[in-house]
């Protein structure tokens, strides 16, 4: 198995694409943490089928915006682990609300949990990964980094900077033996997403921009995933690997 003796902390794991990566990881041999700030069922859930699967799992609560609650999630996973091979930041989330109608509250809300949180909970593990000289990093972030769309500027203007935390992180990291990617899908269906899709007007506008005319699933990210989390992909950092049915390339 790839991630074999591997540990793994996940922030939104409890739901979508945080989830199906951190359940990919288990099957692959590694221990995982499934962070989330509000739901604790699902989260609870995750850890049970993780724990089926013969692997350690706890669910570890907390805002990933808030550096406190950040600095305590890690001492805890390293607590019960011993330390942390392998970081996914998936914790996400996204409103849709034309450009003029944007609040100082929502914009900061979205740039906060994607953005700040990100750059919070990287450093943090970061920093405990520096102590190893080893580690990998991924970034959940999107095809918004790269295009615009309507009524998601503050969404796409986080992980816009999602992109360029990356690539600064993957420079600075090097060094110490830490490689740093991201993961930028499509469109992929997920509870934060599925109310818009089942509108057939979104559903078929989104569907005329990519080329394989498919919506994914969660699990579709999970080989990329698996790919930037093992050796296999031990020359690659600072990079960004687009899961997105061709809707880039045109």
């Amino acid at each position: 198995m790839r991630l074999q003796g591997k540990v793994a902390l996940v922030t939104g794991g409890s739901r979508g694409m945080g989830r199906a990566i951190a359940l990919g990881f288990a099957q692959e041999g590694a221990d995982v943490a499934v962070s989330y700030r509000s739901h604790a069922d699902e989260a609870g859930s995750a850890v049970k089928e993780i724990q089926g699967l013969g692997r350690r799992a706890i669910a570890v609560e907390a805002d990933v915006a808030s550096a406190s609650e950040v600095s305590a999630m890690v001492e805890r996973v390293v607590a019960e682990f011993g330390r942390i091979d392998i970081l996914v930041n998936s914790a996400g989330i996204l409103s849709r609300t034309p450009f003029l109608e944007i609040t100082e509250a929502e914009w900061d809300a979205i740039l906060d949990t994607n953005l700040k949180g990100c750059f919070l909970v990287t450093q943090a593990v970061a920093r405990e990964m520096v102590k190893r000289r080893s580690g990998v990093i991924i970034n959940m972030s999107s095809i918004g980094q790269q295009v615009a769309g309507p009524n998601v500027t503050a969404y796409n203007t986080s992980k816009g900077g999602v992109a360029q935390l990356t690539r600064q992180a993957a420079l600075e990291l090097v060094d110490h033996g830490i490689r740093v990617n991201a993961i930028c899908p499509g469109l992929i269906e997920t509870d934060m997403n599925r109310r818009d899709i089942a509108q057939k007007e979104f559903r078929a506008r989104r569907l005329a921009s990519i080329p394989m005319k498919l919506i994914g699933k969660p699990e579709d990210v999970v080989g990329a995933a698996l790919f930037l989390a093992s050796d296999e992909s031990r020359l690659v950092t600072g990079t960004h690997l687009f899961v997105d049915a061709g809707a880039t390339m045109i």
